[in-house]
């Protein structure tokens, strides 16, 4: 005669529960509103069909590595620093051509930085699509 083994009670898998639990966690944090949303009134402005100028205290350097200030050729690092004050020279903008060479880029910041300019800031456009 056999002597049947009483069924053992199968656990429920909670591995698989809380695999779940996190992964709706994850959804709703990702796909939930973080910020306030802004007023439905509200309009923004677009920028799309404005004319980009570089601001009028910066170094503007073009692809083959001149440079120019307001428009205005310049001769060397030199001659842009002589037209700084003190002030002036604490930050130092630089709007650089897509086409210029980061080499170039690096080299004409050390010679600001030898000049005495304690900042520089590379003027960029942010594009939205």
């Amino acid at each position: 005669m056999r002597i049947k083994q009483p069924i053992a009670s199968q656990k429920e898998p909670t591995i698989a529960l809380i695999n779940i639990v996190f992964l709706m966690l994850v959804f709703f944090m990702i796909a939930g509103t973080l910020a306030v949303p802004l007023d439905k009134e509200l309009r923004l402005i677009e920028t799309t069909g404005l004319e980009g100028r570089e601001p009028p205290d910066t170094l503007v350097v073009h692809a083959n590595g001149r440079l120019s200030l307001q428009g205005k050729p310049l001769a060397d690092t030199a001659d842009f620093l002589a037209t700084l004050s003190a002030d002036e020279l604490k930050v130092v903008r630089i709007v650089p051509d897509r086409a210029l060479p980061a080499k170039r880029l690096v080299a004409l910041g050390s010679l600001l930085r030898q000049g005495g300019a304690d900042r520089l800031m590379l003027v960029s456009e942010k594009g939205l699509k």
